[in-house]
């Protein structure tokens, strides 16, 4: 556990456009910044950060926090490792003592999966610089392909040894449960019982995050039996998801923002020879096929995208579908192709760095001219050629700006010789086809989100009752029930999570002639307690109790407090009562020329929402009260009368002072 001094040190400190920017490149937009939201694709930025705040919004997807909800969700982090995350970012030394056995078994899944990771790769990393195993195979392998000692060390390399069961060994031995050394992949176990190391006898190379934690390793094996695969990768897990990680990524993301461009390469050498070649920002797909998640990763850095070939056709050929996914992101992208039998890495260890350089800016050429010399290759009779067209505006199709498209079909009519008027009619059938699928597809994820929002709000309803009693013109009878009353406490929080602090009134004692002043939290607390209500949303009784706690206590708490809360729910409905705030409850009044904002009149709103509560409770006690009259017993029908009428006269109060005209 991290204490609260410690945590309270690590959200004072916390910047939301530091950390944001650790992952994303942003433009500044008046008192803000924006961006293309690294939680969704999107080709028109709707993610805002706001440094006044402390806080990001997308008003896309509707993703919103603080920057611990931020690491939290573009790392898929525990909130506790968000903390940890910010912590080192930000210097703030967290003692903890080493875990235990049993501290480890207590530990979150994807938590002990990340620590069992993060002591693999040390574990290989050992191997490699110490043992004598390690330097005498996995050392001299990297050396010979030209690794310096301080590349080595910033990509973590490693080494595994031969004997199947080295590292599970050690690791259980230490503590580490095989549960999650089988989860991450490390160790496989047979059914039979028996377990072994999966990258025995291999050269590793620690997959990273872009914060830098390790969540998988690639392993190459060192001997020549071709019965064994050359490489080997950890499976998708609770904390690997290959679609969406680069390799490189965490090493090359600055030099990305600073060149505002990256190179994409295929195999961990390729980025690494590169790196070291001084083009450090390389990353590459690790073999797979390109994703829209790592596109989206890239496109978080830059819009600047060059594919690095070597001279495999085939490969190139199979690749080329996979760029169109880059166009449909809007990304600039340019292709270099190298002279065979070259790949990256051979290329970048025999030529200087300023060779390397000067090749790919020379040799540097845009994607769709590219696809169309490759394909035309072979394109000998017409019906290849008309699949080379339609291929071509197919990648055309992709690209929303539509000057853009016109140059590339001029370019296209000139290439493939065709009649641009064709290619226009073409381009646009397509258009149109992926757009209606588009909508489909957005119609069908609607629905399925509107049904799911259906089932958590009736999910939510609390089922106890309690009684409300109070004293006052004003009071709401004790015999009335609660009542569910969601956008009125909704209000209620909105008012005490963003003007809590507020002074709401001042007074003046008539015996001793002091003055003094209230807050908005003390007036809106002490109307819910002196009538005895309460909030019936569970996640808005927490943060209404957790308020009163520290009120009572002598504590101040402000708008941060619950926007990075330990408790999920607490921060969501913290966010959305935050940003944007014209969009809540708070509708901004005119008087006369005048526009007021909600600044200017939560002083005199808040007891008329506190007003509209009782009078909704009240309504709907009366509307229950009216109808079990149908029912009652004649002994009871007198008492239920004089309630009823209780009611009403209190519904005229509370009604004439909200100025609201009742229907009898």
């Amino acid at each position: 556990m991290i204490d609260e001094q410690t945590v309270q040190r690590i959200i004072d400190s916390a910047q939301i456009l530091e950390v944001v920017q650790d992952f994303m490149t942003l433009r500044r937009r008046g008192s803000n910044y924006i961006g293309n939201c690294p939680f969704h694709n999107e080709k028109t930025p709707s993610f805002s950060v706001s440094p006044s705040k402390n806080i990001f919004k997308c008003f896309g997807c509707g993703a919103a926090g603080s920057p611990i909800t931020f690491v939290m969700r573009h790392e898929n982090m525990t909130y506790p490792e968000a903390l940890k995350y910010l912590a080192t970012k930000y210097g703030i030394v967290i003692k903890e003592k080493d875990l235990s056995k049993e501290e480890i078994e207590q530990h979150e899944d994807r938590e002990s999966m990340g620590i069992v990771n993060e002591y693999a790769a040390q574990y290989f990393h050992n191997k490699l610089l110490q043992d004598e195993e390690g330097k005498a195979i996995g050392l001299s392998y990297f050396q010979h392909r030209g690794f310096r000692p301080e590349t080595i060390e910033k990509f973590q390399l490693g080494y595994s040894p031969a004997n199947r069961q080295s590292l599970t060994n050690e690791a259980l031995s230490k503590g580490y449960k095989l549960k999650f050394l089988e989860k991450t992949g490390l160790t496989i176990v047979k059914e039979d019982g028996y377990k072994f190391d999966r990258f025995a006898g291999r050269v590793i190379f620690p997959i990273h995050s872009v914060a830098g934690k390790v969540v998988a390793f690639g392993g190459r094996i060192m001997t020549n039996d071709k019965k064994m695969a050359k490489y080997v990768n950890s499976p998708e897990s609770e904390v690997y998801h290959k679609s969406s990680v680069l390799y490189g990524i965490y090493q090359a993301k600055g030099e990305i923002v600073k060149r505002d461009k990256c190179y994409l390469c295929e195999g961990y050498c390729d980025v690494i020879s590169m790196y070291q070649s001084g083009v450090m920002n390389t990353v590459a797909s690790s073999g797979t096929s390109l994703t829209p998640g790592q596109i989206s990763v890239i496109k978080r850095f830059t819009n600047n995208l060059t594919v690095i070939y070597d001279g495999d056709w085939a490969g190139i050929k199979a690749s080329l579908r996979g760029i169109d996914l880059i166009l449909a992101q809007d990304i600039n992208v340019k292709v270099v192709l190298l002279p065979e039998p070259e790949d990256p890495d051979s290329f970048a260890r025999s030529h200087t760095p300023k060779e390397l350089q000067d090749y790919i800016d020379s040799h540097e050429e845009d994607f769709i001219k590219f696809k169309t010399r490759i394909l035309l290759k072979d394109a000998e009779d017409p019906l290849k050629k008309s699949e080379v067209i339609n291929s071509i505006i197919g990648s055309i199709s992709k690209i929303s700006n539509a000057i853009t498209r016109s140059v590339y079909i001029k370019e296209c009519s000139r290439l493939l010789d065709v009649k641009e008027d064709a290619l226009y009619a073409e381009t646009g059938r397509t258009i149109k086809k992926n757009h209606d699928e588009e909508m489909k597809q957005r119609l069908r994820q609607g629905t399925a989100q509107s049904n799911l929002s259906v089932v958590k709000s009736d999910s939510e309803n609390p089922e106890q009752q309690s009684v409300i009693s109070g004293v006052g013109e004003m009071s709401v009878p004790a015999f009335v029930k609660n009542i569910y009353a969601e956008v009125e406490e909704k209000e209620i929080i909105n008012y005490l999570i963003n003007y809590g602090n507020e002074e709401f009134e001042t007074f003046e004692d008539p015996a001793t002639g002091l003055q003094g002043s209230i807050n908005v939290a003390t007036y809106i607390i002490g109307e819910i307690i002196n009538e005895e209500m309460e909030l019936n949303n569970l996640v808005y009784k927490n943060i209404f109790d957790d308020y009163r706690k520290h009120l009572e206590e002598g504590k101040t708490i402000d708008t941060s407090y619950f926007i990075n809360n330990a408790d999920e729910k607490v921060r969501e409905v913290a966010v959305e009562l935050t940003i944007p705030r014209d969009t809540l409850s708070a509708i901004w009044k005119r008087r006369g020329t005048e526009c007021l904002t909600p600044e200017d009149t939560f002083r005199t709103d808040i007891p008329k929402t506190i007003n509209s509560y009782k009078l909704k409770i009240v309504r709907t006690a009366t509307k229950e009260l009216l109808e079990s009259l149908k029912t009652a017993k004649p002994e009871d029908i007198k008492e239920t009368m004089e309630r009823i009428k209780q009611l009403k006269d209190l519904e005229k109060t509370l009604s004439q002072s909200l100025k609201r005209t009742i229907i009898t």
